[in-house]
């Protein structure tokens, strides 16, 4: 368990300089999240930062097992009135350990991909550890779709690292970047860019 929070910190901190460096309007450009702006994604991991068991378990009885709505009513409680004050919301839970009720390492894959949801439309890149990148997509492929994973992709194409020892899954192949495919496991499209293989007509007709 340390290591999981050993990562997550080190993850926050990362983004919390790169948004540090951010000018105004980056703030409300939008993210790799369909209708949200980086400052919502910001807001979100704040959210999701400042999260227990127990309150996540009381949201949603209050909406009724809706996880999206869960989410909005997360990211208008903690979107400062500034970037700013976000971003200061940040400082003061980057250090927290406190986890909705999921596997532990589902901490590493929301900070890594909702980094790139923040990172990439801007240009930022970050090298991001890679044993960290492979536990990320380890854990969304034992994951099915209810629960934001893609263990349904599986069956479909055989994804293989091309930057470390990794591959899972049957079908034809599909290569590239661990962190694209980590991209790609989390619905994100814009991996798909990165990635090749006889088997990536069919990936981009699951996504």
């Amino acid at each position: 368990m340390s290591d999981v929070w050993t990562t997550v910190h080190a993850e926050r901190a990362a983004l919390i300089e790169d948004l540090e460096s951010l000018a105004a309007a980056d703030w409300d450009h939008p993210s790799l999240c369909a209708g949200w702006s980086v400052h919502d994604v910001a807001a979100h991991l704040l959210d999701t930062a400042l999260t227990t068991r127990l309150g996540f378990i009381a949201g949603m009885v209050r909406v009724r097992g809706d996880f999206d709505r869960l989410n909005q009513i997360g990211v208008r409680r903690h979107r400062g009135a500034t970037p700013a004050a976000t971003l200061s919301g940040l400082r003061r839970a980057a250090r927290r350990t406190t986890t909705p009720p999921a596997p532990l390492v589902t901490r590493i894959v929301e900070e890594i991909v909702h980094g790139e949801d923040i990172r990439r439309p801007l240009g930022i890149v970050r090298n991001y550890p890679t044993d960290a990148v492979v536990r990320a997509l380890t854990q969304q492929l034992r994951t099915s779709p209810s629960f934001g994973g893609a263990k349904d992709l599986l069956p479909l194409v055989r994804l293989v690292a091309t930057d470390t020892d990794y591959q899972a899954g049957d079908g034809p192949e599909v290569r590239g970047p661990a962190l694209a495919l980590l991209l790609v496991s989390a619905r994100r499209r814009a991996g798909l860019a990165e990635l090749e293989g006889p088997g990536l007509a069919a990936l981009t007709a699951a996504l």
